[in-house]
């Protein structure tokens, strides 16, 4: 099976990529992230990424688009957190599925199933919807069990680790917990 993964950083694609190899499935990485802000932050993740993807003999397609704005209109129109991030997610895992259907691969997943701080049914909601969109599947997996070891990995690769999802509203929370 062919699936397209969506990486949303270098450190949790260790524990996904290297269990999925592990059950024989051929991994593309897909990096298209335009809620990470500030642009230097971006650049650091896809940086990173690049880094375990070089290291892993990973093929990893990049789509770096930058659209803040479109993000920022369509994150600002949700209601609340919850439905800021569940758009977030539908916003990406509709753009990995668009590709996964147009190269022809089997299936596509996201790195965003790995991390315990991610709204996990709300990631599995739109990848289902993007799934049902473009006429192909969604691997849906419960990567969680494996972050101990994406967070081991990536410490042992010597990658850069963030301390929020990427966007401006939960770098705004990580500060504002500190104070």
């Amino acid at each position: 099976m062919r699936i397209l993964l969506h990486n949303c950083c270098g450190p949790c694609s260790c524990y996904p990529v290297s269990h999925l190899r592990r059950l024989g499935r051929d991994v593309t990485g897909f990096f298209f992230n335009p809620n990470i802000h500030p642009y230097r932050e971006f650049e650091r993740r896809l940086q990173a990424l690049m880094e375990f993807a070089a290291g892993e003999e990973f093929e990893l397609i990049v789509n770096d688009s930058y659209d803040l704005h479109a993000y920022l209109g369509l994150a600002l129109a949700a209601p609340d957190k919850e439905r800021r991030c569940r758009t977030c997610y539908g916003i990406r895992l509709d753009e990995v599925a668009r590709e996964a259907a147009l190269r022809g691969f089997d299936a596509f997943s996201t790195t965003l199933l790995v991390s315990p701080y991610q709204a996990h049914e709300s990631v599995r909601e739109a990848g289902t919807e993007a799934s049902r969109r473009h006429g192909v599947e969604f691997h849906y997996e419960d990567f969680r069990s494996g972050w101990p070891e994406t967070v081991r990995m990536a410490r042992e690769k010597g990658l850069y680790r963030q301390g929020y999802c990427g966007c401006v509203f939960s770098e705004a929370e990580r500060y504002r917990r500190r104070s």
